[in-house]
């Protein structure tokens, strides 16, 4: 029986040409050879599994093998700074750079995990790292930079590895699969690729595991029960139920996925990715991101064009909260539950927010000018019609025979009268007239008025109306001072009444009355006991004196 080696191991790239997802970092390290420009410290970062060990190798390789038979093995070292991270260890490294190398141009020391030396063993390999003989190269690797003192870092050129993409990983597994004569399906590889989240070992030992597990015909179906993963179609399905608003069927599926063995975190995180899927779905020009085979492309497509962004952002919304509540949560059940009921009453909410923003925004700002006029047309025909009633009923009841000595006919007489006049005013203004009229014919109405006002007893309206003379200027328009605040605003207040008064009288609709205030004029009117004084004292300034003789105050 042959030894078993794992894929990881038996496909491990030998060449720059072999080295999967890193195209810039291994042109540039071909460039350096090429042209002799190579570094004596570099650092490799990036995340697990995505070739920081395996460049050094073929790095420390290319550069001595220049004859292509020679073995340069033992000018290569490696250190393991996880295990071997004090600082005599470090020491025990710079003893033997001080050694050159007996065959070959370089000696080249790779040390993985650097981020694990201590701060001794740092400190110790400074001067070593920006000082090395030419013979010698540092390569460092190490998952985590942020742990590297900056020290080191400045010593050293860095080159930063990144995730492998799904499409590379799915493609290098498939060139696998054939060698191995594996049968295989696009999504199930798409799946290894998915969830080894970038690392390309990671997706090899996957790839093992399936195969044994399918006795090497790797199908979706037992891919998705190896992997724990739930089958897409769920939350296809899932995002069916939610498009109909089918809280019980939704929740019965989500039932489903518990009995098998699924966390409600497992459930709520993959419907986010899912609803993630398809908003990037929407746009043409997003769709690049979707990694996944064509079949689902296809399917997240047509999926996507069921409901518009904004539901589906409303979704990742809630969604995205319940997965953060979760680990928080009482019951946790409870919490994925709701957030289903909430994801399949969507459109309710949204329409509700619409009615609120129609009813207290739409109609205010877009409708109140239309509303406002076809309100007020109403109102003043309703009051037409109403004076109108009013007069003809009292008529009516004028045309009866009412006893001269009754006191309810007496009242009766007196409230045809004043109907009367009302009519008569109604009238006359509705006409539109546009009399001309004078200082005089103005001067004779204002009066009136004032008269009238004092006849009802309104003393102190009327006090206002006689502090001045009102003048007639341009364009049917009047001005009338007064001396303070106080009473413009009280005049302000009974302005429509001394208007329609005065159109009547003057047979004129367009007339327009302007209060202003003149404050040197209230000075003339009113003094405070100082202002007397300082009056008095210019008059005659000899006041003071005697004020002061007599120890007199204010």
């Amino acid at each position: 029986m042959e030894n078993y080696v794992v894929s990881a191991l038996k496909y491990r790239p030998d060449s720059f040409e072999t080295v999967v997802g890193q195209k810039s970092i291994t042109k540039t390290l071909e460039n350096a050879i090429e042209n002799n420009q190579l570094p004596q410290a570099m650092l490799f970062c990036g995340p697990r599994g995505v070739g920081k060990t395996t460049c050094a190798r073929i790095l420390a390789k290319q550069i001595n093998d220049d004859n292509k038979t020679s073995d340069f093995s033992y000018n290569i070292f490696e250190l393991d700074a996880a295990s071997n991270n004090g600082v005599d260890d470090i020491r025990n490294l710079i003893d033997q750079v001080r050694i050159p190398p007996q065959t070959g141009n370089y000696k080249v020391y790779i040390i993985d995990e650097v981020h694990m030396l201590s701060g001794q063993a740092f400190n110790a390999f400074l001067k070593t790292l920006e000082e090395p003989p030419k013979y010698a190269i540092f390569i460092l690797a190490t998952t985590e930079k942020h742990k590297v003192i900056p020290t080191i870092l400045s010593r050293c050129q860095i080159y930063d590895f990144k995730k492998i993409s799904a499409t590379d990983i799915k493609s290098h597994l498939e060139k696998i699969a054939k060698k191995e004569n594996i049968s295989y399906d696009d999504e199930s590889l798409f799946l290894i690729a998915n969830k080894s989240d970038g690392a390309l070992r990671d997706a090899l030992s996957i790839f093992d595991r399936l195969v044994n597990f399918t006795d090497g015909n790797i199908t979706k179906e037992l891919a998705y029960k190896n992997l724990n993963i739930l089958d897409h179609d769920v939350y296809f399905e899932t995002f069916e139920l939610i498009n109909k608003n089918d809280i019980s069927n939704c929740l019965l599926l989500f039932n489903n996925v518990i009995e098998q063995g699924f966390s409600g975190q497992h459930f709520i995180d993959g419907l986010c990715l899912h609803l993630r899927d398809l908003l990037i779905s929407k746009n043409s020009s997003s769709q690049v991101l979707l990694e996944q085979n064509e079949n689902l492309k296809t399917k997240y497509i047509d999926q996507a064009k069921i409901k518009d962004s904004n539901f589906i952002l409303n979704a990742i919304n809630l969604t995205e909260d319940c997965s953060y509540r979760y680990k928080n949560s009482k019951n946790q059940r409870l919490l994925t539950e709701i957030c289903l009921m909430k994801l399949c009453s969507i459109e309710n909410i949204e329409l509700k927010k619409k009615i609120k923003i129609l009813s207290k925004e739409e109609v205010s700002k877009k409708t109140t000018k239309e509303f406002n006029i076809v309100e007020t047309e109403k109102i003043k025909k309703v009051e037409k019609v109403e004076k109108v009633e009013k007069v003809e009923k009292v008529e009516k009841v004028e045309k009866k025979n009412i006893s001269g000595l009754s006191i309810s006919s007496l009242q009766v007489k007196k409230d045809i009268e004043n109907l009367n006049i009302a009519k008569k005013n109604t009238i006359n203004i509705s006409k539109n007239f546009n009399s001309t009229f004078n200082q005089d014919s103005l001067k004779k109405s204002w009066n009136k008025f004032h008269q009238k006002l004092l006849n009802k007893g309104r003393k102190n309206l009327a006090s206002i109306i006689a502090i001045a003379e009102p003048e007639v200027l341009e364009n049917n328009e009047i001005s009338y001072t007064l001396t303070n605040e106080t009473n413009k605003i009280e005049l302000e207040r009974n302005k429509n009444e001394l208007l329609n008064f005065l159109k009547t009288e003057l047979t004129n609709s367009n007339i327009k009355l302007n209060i202003k205030v003149n404050r040197l004029k209230e000075k003339t009117f009113i003094y405070s006991p100082i202002e007397k004084y300082e009056k008095l004292k210019k008059i005659n300034p000899r006041i003071e004196s005697l004020r002061k003789e007599f120890k007199l105050n204010l």
